[in-house]
């Protein structure tokens, strides 16, 4: 892999004429990269296509080739790409129906709006993973139509697609009014019983571990009935008897569906399994009381989880972050938390409480500026990245707290060069400092060539656009291709030297890939 060719080949600076060149010699990875350049030309696309079939594709669906650039025959994946996004020509469908290839029919079975006669072709492929893949996004009347398939394996699709009708996915859920499925993935082709073997090494097997058949398909009724559980066109009424089935994935199916009835998920909420509980501690639809009694669940991860449900009580999430490490991110139930909500939890005598607040981006003036004087450096480091602090306050967190607040104050969008410049200086600069300060966009060269020093910063830094030429021309021999594709990449990058990588074909100096 070139990746200096990959890097100049999103290189935003680099100009049309070096793009035709890098066309020319694009191998299937450089190709990969300019497809995503948003200034390729038409003719640019069709040319990059031709040299590079398998660039077709995404060009295709990023809309750079339209259905007049394809031929089918010769570019099958881009045709299938332009159908998925309907936008390809009809036609196009009916000539994959009787592809030979079963992966173009799969393909094909997963593009929506699929003329009639296509769809009654495919209902009927001799391979179960074409008509599986058309269940999955069939439309209501297919995918009823197809409920009663003799494969499991097509019930199974049918039960996860959420266009199914609630009265089909309950019969899939009980089996009622179905006629018997006969055959599944695991028996096809086997005699009866038959157990897929947990130290089995075919690379062609693909089933799951202790998949069963003695005949009634049982692994694949069970994978029916979980997809069928966790399908939110399920009715009601035929999921609530499963919240007590010995069986845990079943069980676990219905712990994220919001519409239960709250006596559900009460006896979901004494689940020996604390995923389930889990699960349910993030549910929108379980009721204050129970939040409340997980808030006292000492299962693993269950109270973290639930200091993420959107409607938490703020004196129960208080609690949560007093005694739990919930980390430094903006939870749902502050980001809509109101005004005097926000007040009174930046006046909190509790660090972690007033933490909670600090996270916010949109502060009124007043409670930013005291939450940046709080004595705990934790609330400092984490508003620290608020924007609208002025320099002198910025300055002030870091006399105070030192180098636990510098990745915070570096990542303030209000920093100045000058501040960035002494942050970078500073002894010690904690590495994550540093990726901050090589991001920002005030960057300049002195703070840039510091953050060199650390290996991760150096690969944010040799992209910045601040960034000395020679400073660039340097990374591009770097050892870490990060690195050698950033500076690559970088719009500073001298026209002269772009060119000379072009002719090179990306080999540098001392004539050897970078």
């Amino acid at each position: 892999m070139n990746h200096v060719l990959r890097g100049l080949a999103v290189n935003t600076a680099l100009p049309s004429e070096l793009v035709d060149r890098l066309i020319a010699v694009a191998d299937d990875d450089v190709a990969a990269s300019l497809a995503d350049r948003p200034d390729l030309s038409r003719a640019q696309a069709v040319e990059l296509a031709s040299r590079v079939p398998e660039s077709a594709l995404p060009l295709a669906c990023k809309g750079r080739l339209t259905s007049a650039d394809i031929d089918p025959s010769a570019q099958p994946l881009a045709a299938l790409g332009l159908l998925e996004e309907s936008s390809g020509n009809p036609e196009w469908a009916r000539l994959f129906a009787a592809d030979p290839l079963v992966e173009h029919r799969e393909k094909l079975a997963g593009c929506p709006g699929l003329p009639p006669d296509v769809v009654e072709t495919l209902t009927g492929d001799p391979d179960i993973r074409v008509v599986a893949e058309l269940a999955l996004w069939a439309t209501a009347d297919v995918a009823a139509g197809l409920a009663g398939h003799p494969h499991a394996e097509v019930r199974r699709a049918v039960a996860l697609n959420e266009a199914t009708p609630s009265a089909v996915l309950a019969a899939l859920l009980s089996g009622e009014g179905l006629p018997p499925a006969r055959w599944c993935l695991v028996c096809d082709g086997e005699t009866k019983p038959c157990v897929d073997d947990p130290d089995c090494r075919q690379p062609s097997c693909g089933l799951p571990t202790g998949a069963f058949c003695d005949g009634a398909h049982e692994s694949t009724v069970h994978l029916i009935r979980q997809a069928a559980l966790g399908n939110p066109a399920t009715p009601v009424d035929a999921v609530v008897g499963f919240a007590a089935h010995p069986s845990v994935s079943l069980r676990w199916a219905l712990a994220a569906r919001p519409d239960l009835p709250t006596e559900v998920y009460r006896l979901l909420a004494e689940d020996p399994v604390p995923g389930i509980r889990g699960d349910l501690a993030e549910n929108p639809g379980i009721d204050e009381s129970l939040i409340r009694k997980l808030a006292d669940d000492r299962g693993h991860d269950v109270r973290r989880r639930l200091a993420h449900h959107p409607d938490i009580p703020l004196d129960v999430l208080a609690g949560l972050a007093a005694t739990r490490k919930i980390g430094a991110t903006l939870l749902p139930r502050i980001a809509t938390a109101r005004p005097d909500e926000i007040e009174a939890l930046a006046q909190s005598p509790a660090p972690a409480v007033r933490m909670l607040a600090a996270l916010r981006r949109d502060l009124p003036a007043g409670i930013r500026d005291a939450l940046a004087d709080d004595p705990d450096a934790k609330v400092v480091k984490c508003v620290a990245p608020h924007p609208g602090f002025d320099e002198a306050r910025l300055r002030g967190m870091v006399a105070r707290h030192g180098t636990q607040v510098i990745a915070g104050v570096a990542a303030n969008p209000d920093a100045t060069a000058e501040l960035l410049r002494d942050l970078a200086r500073h002894q010690p600069t904690p590495a994550r400092a540093l990726r901050e300060i090589a991001r920002h966009p005030c960057a300049t060269a002195p703070a840039l060539l510091a953050c060199l020093t650390d290996g991760r910063a150096r690969r944010v830094a040799a992209g910045h656009p601040a960034l000395p030429p020679s400073a660039i021309r340097e990374l591009l021999t770097d050892p870490d291709w990060l690195v050698v594709e950033a500076a690559a990449a970088n719009p500073s990058l001298p026209r002269e030297a772009m060119s000379a990588l072009v002719t090179s074909r990306g080999f540098v100096l001392d004539g050897s890939p970078a």
